[in-house]
């Protein structure tokens, strides 16, 4: 069954990038924060759903214990979805992947973990391919600058790179929270409710930050329009459907399917040139090329 839950992952989180990118739209204000609201929604149903059909013991202490990790991975979200919003996804997507290569960079940093050869290769790889896209998104025909204005697309362009670096942070302290059951900061856990325990933190932090974005934008007069909303929902719905299998896929046999789940940036490229028409030149398709084959590369070595 560890398949097809890997299968399953991947396949709804190719689709939530779909939909996400696809209820980005660059001229519909505050669209990165409506996006946030209804991926809080969606997750607080969740980790209702859970505490309820799960005897886990939760204690509420934990929401404040994990929010360290759980404030990386909401803010990295919601600048994602920011990014999204002029930046096609077949470069912010690869670019957002690198957060693994940047995880490993952190722990031989800091906790001194050994980088084989091959992984230091495949680092350097992804590092060439993103300095070239980096390079050929501000220059030529692909100028962004003309499109966004000069600020406006620098700051565009950089959110990528804000979500992998704050993503790569969140799964670095995520070492430290479930690495070890008895060192671990979160309290009345087990080595068979841990992971639950964070994801629930993590999804009701988030299902309170997306309210108090829904009160500013209630007081600052933004409609949620909801009918308008069916692709984030979406893909909010793949986006959880895509955690809830995660947990299945990694339980059994993770060091084959964090690989395959590796590829959703593959499939997120693909789906992008076939759905939302995407068109990129040939030097860009090389260096993105590179980004994922240094990802995917990295990902089987690592799962060794």
């Amino acid at each position: 069954m560890w398949l097809f839950f890997t299968l399953a992952t991947t396949l709804f989180w190719s689709l939530a990038e779909l939909f996400y990118k696809k209820g980005a739209r660059p001229d519909e204000p505050y669209a990165h924060l409506k996006t946030s609201v209804i991926v809080g929604a969606v997750f607080g149903l969740h980790a209702c759903f859970v505490l309820l059909t799960q005897d886990i013991g939760y204690n509420p202490v934990n929401i404040i214990r994990y929010f360290p990790v759980s404030f990386c991975y909401i803010l990295s979200m919601t600048l994602s979805y920011f990014g999204m919003r002029f930046i096609e996804e077949s470069i912010s997507d690869p670019i957002e992947n690198t957060s693994g290569a940047l995880c490993a960079l952190l722990a031989a940093i800091f906790l001194h973990e050994h980088i084989s050869l091959p992984s230091a290769i495949a680092i350097i790889v992804i590092v060439i391919g993103i300095l070239g896209v980096g390079f050929l998104d501000n220059s030529g025909d692909t100028d962004r600058k003309k499109k966004l204005g000069k600020k406006l697309a620098i700051v565009a362009f950089g959110m990528p790179f804000c979500y992998a670096v704050l993503d790569a942070v969140g799964s670095f302290l995520d070492i430290f929270y479930l690495d070890d059951v008895d060192r671990s900061p979160l309290i009345g856990i087990t080595e068979d409710t841990i992971e639950n325990v964070a994801n629930t933190s993590y999804e009701l932090t988030f299902a309170f930050i997306g309210l108090c974005l829904f009160i500013f934008m209630k007081a600052k007069g933004v409609k949620m329009d909801m009918p308008k909303q069916k692709d984030k929902s979406i893909a909010a719905i793949c986006e959880t459907a895509g955690q809830f299998t995660y947990v299945f896929a990694m339980s059994d046999n993770g060091a084959i399917a964090a690989p395959i789940i590796s590829s959703v940036a593959v499939f997120s490229v693909i789906l992008s040139r076939i759905f939302l028409k995407e068109k990129l030149t040939k030097k860009q398709y090389f260096f993105i090329f590179l980004v994922l084959a240094g990802i995917l590369t990295l990902a089987v070595i690592e799962g060794d």
